[in-house]
């Protein structure tokens, strides 16, 4: 779970995955500065903390490599400001039988429009460096340990959600889509991609892809 200044939502939210049977939560703290590091020890996370503020996709590639140090055999990402389901956790865990990458594809009602445009631009960035058309901004994936061993992230930002599929696929992983409920409130509303933030993801990709 990567969280960053989530002090208002996070403990909630680990209080309903303990609720749901997941015990075993790491936390990285992408260098909040408010209680988010605090609140989430208190309910029994693992918290590996940032000194500073490196981006989703540097907290994603630490939570992994953390996931694969203590042994995992499955890992699930999850966001820390209450927009994902809890209860999503198990419809995709259960479907790495026979998947390797497991998304869980955000159903549009109630998503905001200009997340929606952002969504559909970013998906298709993706389409284009990879053949796949998905949700790929979705933070809602399952790996299975054949995923975690292969897919090694690069991306410090927001790049990473596209990278993710991007190098799935030319892994010759096994994706898998499953449908997931999404709750927008006003402050997960303020939060996450726009159209804009696709234009520093293109770049980030393009980057990568000459490097």
């Amino acid at each position: 779970m990567p969280a960053y200044n989530e002090e208002r939502t996070i403990g909630g939210v680990l209080d309903i995955l303990r609720q749901e049977g997941y015990s075993k939560v790491i936390v990285v703290d992408d260098g909040s500065r408010d209680r988010t590091a605090e609140i989430a020890r208190s309910k029994g996370a693992l918290v590996v903390s940032h000194p500073k503020n490196m981006g989703l996709g540097a907290a994603l590639r630490t939570g992994l490599r953390v996931a694969r140090e203590q042994g995992a055999d499955r890992a699930v990402t999850f966001d820390a400001d209450g927009q994902h389901d809890p209860k999503a956790v198990r419809r995709l865990l259960e479907a790495l039988d026979g998947g390797d990458l497991v998304i869980g594809v955000r159903q549009h009602l109630g998503i905001p429009l200009h997340k929606r445009l952002g969504n559909f631009a970013l998906n298709l960035i993706t389409y284009l460096f990879s053949g796949v058309l998905t949700d790929s901004q979705s933070g809602s994936r399952a790996f299975n340990r054949r995923a975690l061993k292969a897919i090694r992230i690069r991306s410090d930002r927001y790049e990473v959600s596209s990278e993710i599929v991007i190098q799935a696929k030319r892994q010759g992983l096994r994706l898998k889509e499953v449908p997931v409920k999404c709750f927008y409130t006003k402050y997960s509303k303020a939060r996450g991609t726009t159209i804009a933030s696709g234009v520093r993801i293109f770049g980030g990709l393009l980057r990568q892809r000459v490097s």
